[in-house]
């Protein structure tokens, strides 16, 4: 039984929905790393602002092979323990097989791959292999990712993006089956548009509204729903929910 704040480390935790999962988890009582790619100083900015204390800021290019080992290293060494693991760092840039040359193609996919799903690949193998070699054990460790809705009914103009999520969402549930012997659980939350920096020339487009539409309540998500969501699987859902992937898009899509 796990006792004393939870230790957690939010990739891509510098703005929108990392920001606000990693002010959820601290309003809850936990110490966390808040991640960024290359601004070291909107991470600090975030840090700054969490409620408690012991926080810290840690940074790396998930699209670098070499950087996942440096974030785990950082977030255990300042955070003193590591006990959950926030999937959420990603990129979704617009590639139409329509509109773009081939080179560009092959580069979204690339950085897509490598960001989306290779980088927390292995930021999930760093995290289990810290936990199993820790005195205290694994039980009580826990990986949630940020997915997307995208998985499941497409994205026309990102495909890397939608085919990288359900990569994310397929690897959350295969390292469910893989570490409940350990007690560690892992799930995913799959939303839709986010009132977000990276939503924002969409949302104010003159597709705004139709994106708004999609969702009987007439809106897109706030980025404090999901990380209320994301805050609930990580430090108080019960055990027997690993392996979900939980659709928090406002019904806009339903499976």
């Amino acid at each position: 039984m796990l006792t004393g704040p939870r230790g957690c480390l939010v990739t891509g935790g510098s703005r929108g929905i990392g920001a606000a999962i990693a002010a959820a988890l601290a309003g809850h009582g936990a110490r966390v790393a808040v991640h960024a790619g290359r601004d070291l100083a909107a991470a600090r900015a975030v840090v700054d602002s969490l409620p408690g204390a012991g926080h810290v800021a840690v940074v790396g290019d998930l699209a670098d092979p070499d950087a996942a080992p440096a974030v785990v290293a950082a977030a255990v060494d300042g955070l003193g323990r590591l006990d959950v693991l926030v999937n959420n760092a990603g990129v979704f840039e617009a590639h139409p097989i329509d509109g773009v040359d081939l080179d560009t193609w092959r580069a979204a996919w690339r950085r897509h791959v490598a960001v989306n799903l290779l980088g927390p690949a292995d930021l999930a193998w760093l995290l289990v292999d810290h936990l199993r070699s820790r005195p205290e054990g694994a039980a009580g460790g826990r990986i949630v990712a940020v997915g997307s809705r995208g998985a499941y009914r497409g994205e026309p103009v990102t495909a890397a993006y939608a085919a990288t999520k359900a990569g994310l969402h397929s690897m959350t549930q295969s390292l469910a089956l893989a570490l409940a012997p350990y007690g560690i659980t892992a799930t995913a939350v799959a939303p839709g548009f986010v009132e977000t920096d990276m939503a924002r020339s969409v949302l104010d487009s003159p597709a705004g509204d139709a994106v708004r539409a999609q969702s009987p309540f007439g809106r897109v998500a706030t980025a404090d729903e999901i990380a209320a969501t994301v805050m609930w699987l990580a430090l108080d859902a019960p055990d027997w929910v690993s392996g979900a992937v939980l659709d928090v898009n406002g019904a806009s899509h339903l499976r």
